[in-house]
Formats: C-alpha cells, structure tokens, sequence
C-alpha cells in the first residue's frame, strides 16, 4: 500500500480490523458510522443475494486517519477529512465508478466532499440535513419534574412504537422510513433494532418516547424523542431523554449524544438544561 493511500475492501471485518480502533477513537464524532457499519456488519443475506457495501480507510505510514462507508443504496458516510483528503477519496471512487447518492458528515467535511465531487464528475450537490451533534456532559434531571414514570417499552408496544415513529418521520420530512414502515418491514428500518422508553402518565397512558442505539465502542445515540403535538410543553420530553440517557451511561457508555434541529431553539435549549453539550455541526447533501 502507497503512503496516503486510500484502501477498499467489500469486506467489512476485515475493514474493522484495521480500521476499528480508530473508529472507536473518537465515539462520539465516529457514532454514526458506528452504528451504520455495525448494522452492515449484523445484516444477513436476504432473498436477492448478499447487501453489498464498500468500506474504505486512509492511511499515513500505516496509521489509520481516516474512513468511508458507501451503502448499496449510495448512502456515503465519512469520519472528519480534510480537504486533501476528500480531493483523494473523490478521485479515487470516481475512477472506480462509484455513485453515491449522498454524503453525511462533519459539516465540514461533507461541503469539502460535495465540492471535490462535483470537480471529478460534475454532479450538482444540494444540501438537505444540517443538525447539531451535542455530547452528553453531566445529566441533570429537569426541575420541575412532570407527573409520571419512565419505563423500557416490550413485544406488547410495538404498534404503539410504529405509529409514533412514522409520525415522526412525517413530521422531520423523513420519507426513505415511511415507505420502510408501509411496506410493513418495521425490523429493516432504522428503528428496527433501537431500544425505546416510554414517559407514562400517572395513569400509564405512553405520553412521549424515547430511542437509542445499541451500545458499541463506548458510545450510545439518543434518536428519535418523540412527543406527540398535543402533549407537547409539559416537560415529557426531557423527562424520557433524562431516562434513556440513564439507561444508556447504566450500560456502560462512556459517550452519549444525540443530533438537534439547529431551526429548533426549543429543542436545544432543552437538552442543554439536561446536561448536552455542543460539540459539533454535522451536513447532509445530495447529488444530482
């Protein structure tokens, strides 16, 4: 292998052999190709043949600086790049034929990839995510605290969790997981494999949700919380990210975070009381 040199390879545990400890490195900026590539790494063979992925990494004299992921459905995940480094990756999957369909990312990183992809190829880029990364701190229950008890949801909640997911996803425009959730294929979703708690009502009526990721390299994301309109303004939903955040620091994560609307003061001035910190800024964009 070159100096610089980015290295391919379809197969993702011997991707992670290399590139693992550098990805658990830095678990709260890495947490989403954590998980991604964990849940490639989980997904098993269906009916029309293996799921194909490609997993690459830069290295410098043998230190891994820097990774990708590009799903079979053109999803492109990367860790924290300079721009030389995008300027490399972009040549190097243009030369192979590789068409990402997006890119997710430090917000910096992705803009540097959107334009170094749009030198080699020419596709237009548009931005359609931006978020806020923030990194839990000390967790800090709300004051006051509302009526009502958290609780872990089971088997019996799982239509109550469906309809609540969906209508999320209607909320944020997340169309890709309502067509998952029509085509009745709630395990393939992104919710499929999250662990969710409920914030009851003295009466034990679920008035708010929320989900997090298994716990991998240290790290556990919150995501979704969910309240539905009517039941918003009453504290529910710090009240179930504070239970979640909980269960998750009681698993053993070392770092938990969860991505914010920046357009939502409400929602960020919450999970500051809470105990979250902004870390970083994050971008998505597709191209043409």
């Amino acid at each position: 292998m070159l100096p610089n040199e980015w290295h391919l390879t379809q197969d993702v545990e011997d991707f992670l052999a290399h590139a693992g400890d550098f990805l658990r490195s830095r678990p709260a900026l890495h947490n989403t190709p954590l998980t991604d590539i964990e849940k490639l790494r989980m997904r098993k063979p269906d009916a029309q043949g293996p799921v194909t992925a490609v997993f690459g990494r830069q290295e410098v004299r043998g230190e891994v600086h820097g990774v990708f992921y590009l799903t079979s459905r053109g999803r492109l995940g990367l860790t924290p790049l300079s721009v030389e480094q995008t300027e490399a990756l972009a040549a190097r999957l243009a030369v192979l034929g590789h068409s990402p369909a997006h890119v997710i990312a430090d917000h910096d990183t992705a803009t540097a990839f959107a334009h170094s992809w749009q030198r080699h190829t020419g596709a237009a880029s548009a931005l359609f995510w931006r978020t806020h990364l923030h990194r839990l701190g000390t967790l800090t229950p709300p004051r006051p605290r509302p009526e009502g008890r958290g609780r872990l949801t089971g088997a019996t909640d799982r239509e109550h969790l469906v309809r609540w997911c969906r209508e999320f996803c209607v909320e944020v425009g997340e169309q890709p997981s309502i067509e998952v959730i029509d085509a009745g294929s709630w395990d393939d979703s992104r919710f499929g494999d999250r662990h969710f708690t409920f914030w009851e009502s003295p009466e034990g009526t679920p008035v708010s949700m929320a989900a997090a990721t298994s716990l991998i390299g240290g790290m556990v994301r919150i995501d979704p919380v969910y309240t539905p309109a009517h039941l918003r303004g009453r504290g529910y939903a710090g009240a179930v990210t504070v239970e979640a955040s909980r269960a998750a620091l009681d698993a053993g994560a070392s770092d938990v975070v969860l991505f914010t609307d920046p357009d939502n003061p409400t929602s960020n001035a919450l999970y500051r009381r809470i105990g979250y910190v902004h870390v970083a800024d994050f971008a998505g964009y597709k191209f043409s």
